[in-house]
């Protein structure tokens, strides 16, 4: 049935419009996912959400009426939504009714929306941003025993391990003298509005984990995202595209869907996956032959029998299709919008590099043909998403994960990256959007600096999984730009400076969206849950 695969939404439960008045006497408490007994009631009572205090529980009961005596059929999401919008509530008062509306953080914020783009696999640092002259002298040495002696590889034998030095060129660019390899001339134009981290270490050596590290805070099914955790705390600016979207390009990554997961969250903070051509969201689009009106009076009905088993079960999962279905019912109109670039002048297109053809390289990890204008539409894409009010949208890329081939694989993927990147930096500043949207480009771990050679072909050779020592770039959202934070050793191997856990950059993040990280937190199986699970730290020297 239309609208039952576009989104999977469980969120918790929500209260009829008619009694919104109450929730200002009664505000909602932090409920878990639990259901309990009423203190006092007898054997077999009707349970409710643990939390909930008495009244909250009738205003429950007065749902049903209340879509009843509704004219629209819209409920009490989008009657809740037009007195917000209209000033006569605030967000505050009828959050409980849609969870998507916005909400204020525990601070005031400097960010208040975040492109994040994930690059797959592992960008080799050492060939972009992080030169090692000493390593390029030792180039085909051992490392001794001593440094490998308790180190786990993904597949590099200890035995024939030898360092390997980069061919690449690295200068010195912007106010800040930022380095960069010549791999990504565009990007170094920008050096002045990045913040370059070279000490991120991560405790997982393969893909998956360490991509749930990067996107969970843990190596864990069933958590949420980063993104998810954002709308969580803040809700959406969009009331007609989700307040989460996530864009896709090449191989297609390892962690899948659990990289955009809402996992103990209600699913209304998922990810929501667009394709950047033909029908953005599948199963979205009326099928032929059913106008409008029609499709109208079909979901209001569809709402009303919902509505009535919802009332007889409590199950929140009803109650979140039916948010589901009105967000749909919008999208089907400004989904399309977005995807559709003809507004766009070409100067704009043509500084994403939106029409620029795949160069003529040896490479396959970075996906089939077509990636160069793939990966352009996104970056441009990921602007039209923020600027129509989309919290959070994640880039994805797949794969860096450069094993072999690797100057032509580095080179072919750097070169789709990198022009895109700094035009969605420049597009940003010149619309005065830059400073309070955050940028971020990472991965899930980096690259070794000793060769990987399994095939014996000296010309083939590669770089194999690091999670000691790796770099990330960030932009904007009131982060200090034109500054490197972290050292590493003279081989790239360890961090000998300012050791950035992953707990800490996901604290930073938070921090610049309004949140105390230890406070953003969600209760779940009788434990509070956070991003940064049991640590994570402010780093106060990249903040403006």
């Amino acid at each position: 049935m239309l609208f039952f695969e576009v989104f999977r939404r469980k969120p918790g439960a929500q209260y009829a419009a008619r009694a919104i008045r109450l929730q200002k006497d009664f505000p909602p408490s932090a409920a878990s996912c639990a259901f309990q007994t009423l203190p006092g009631a007898k054997s077999g009572a009707e349970p409710r959400l643990s939390g909930m205090h008495p009244v909250e529980h009738q205003i429950q009961q007065t749902r049903r009426e209340f879509f009843n005596t509704t004219a629209s059929g819209l409920g009490a999401l989008a009657l809740g939504s037009l007195l917000t919008q209209e000033g006569i509530l605030s967000a505050e008062t009828v959050a409980g009714a849609d969870p998507l509306l916005p909400k204020a953080p525990h601070f005031p914020a400097k960010a208040k929306n975040c492109i994040f783009i994930f690059f797959e696999g592992g960008p080799s640092q050492m060939d972009l941003f992080d030169p090692k002259p000493k390593l390029n002298e030792l180039n085909g040495q051992p490392l001794p025993d001593s440094m490998t002696k308790n180190v786990r590889f993904a597949f590099i034998r200890k035995e024939t391990a030898k360092l390997m030095g980069s061919p690449r060129k690295f200068a010195k660019h912007g106010q800040c003298g930022m380095d960069f390899s010549d791999l990504l001339p565009h990007m170094a134009k920008q050096a002045d509005d990045w913040l370059m981290v070279r000490s991120l270490h991560t405790d997982q050596f393969n893909h998956h984990p360490g991509q749930l590290v990067l996107h969970c805070g843990r190596a864990q099914f069933g958590l949420p995202t980063v993104g998810s955790w954002l709308n969580y705390g803040l809700g959406s600016m969009s009331r007609n595209l989700p307040g989460y979207v996530v864009l896709n390009s090449g191989r297609g990554t390892s962690g899948g869907a659990s990289l955009w997961q809402s996992g103990f969250l209600p699913s209304t903070y998922a990810g929501v996956l667009f394709r950047n051509q033909g029908e953005p969201v599948l199963n979205l689009k009326n099928p032929p032959g059913i106008p409008m009106n029609l499709q109208r009076k079909g979901l209001d009905t569809l709402m009303e029998l919902n509505q009535s088993r919802y009332d007889q079960i409590r199950d929140p999962e009803i109650a979140s299709r039916i948010a589901a279905y009105e967000l749909a019912f919008r999208m089907q109109s400004s989904a399309p919008e977005l995807i559709d670039l003809k507004g766009e002048d070409a100067k704009t297109l043509e500084m994403y590099g939106v029409d620029r053809p795949d160069p003529p390289i040896k490479a396959t990890r970075g996906g089939g043909p077509g990636q160069y204008k793939s990966f352009a539409t996104n970056c441009l894409l990921a602007r039209r998403l923020v600027e129509r009010g989309v919290r959070f949208v994640s880039i994805m890329h797949a794969s860096w994960d450069h094993h072999s081939n690797l100057n032509d694989e580095l080179s072919y993927n750097a070169g789709m990256a990198d022009q895109p990147i700094a035009a969605l930096i420049k597009d940003l500043k010149q619309r005065g959007m830059l400073d309070d949207t955050m940028i971020v480009w990472g991965s899930e771990f980096g690259r070794t600096p000793l060769g990987e050679n399994r095939g014996g072909n000296p010309n083939a050779t590669g770089r194999d999984h690091h999670p000691f020592a790796f770099t990330m770039l960030a932009a904007g959202g009131g982060l200090k730009g034109g500054q490197v934070y972290g050292e590493t050793d003279e081989i790239g191997w360890s961090i000998t400076r300012d050791a950035v856990d992953l707990h800490d950059f996901h604290a930073t993040m938070l921090n610049q969206f309004g949140f105390d990280h230890l406070r953003l937190t969600h209760r779940f199986q009788g434990r509070d849950f956070r991003l940064t699970d049991v640590a994570g730290k402010v780093i106060k020297p990249w903040i403006a």
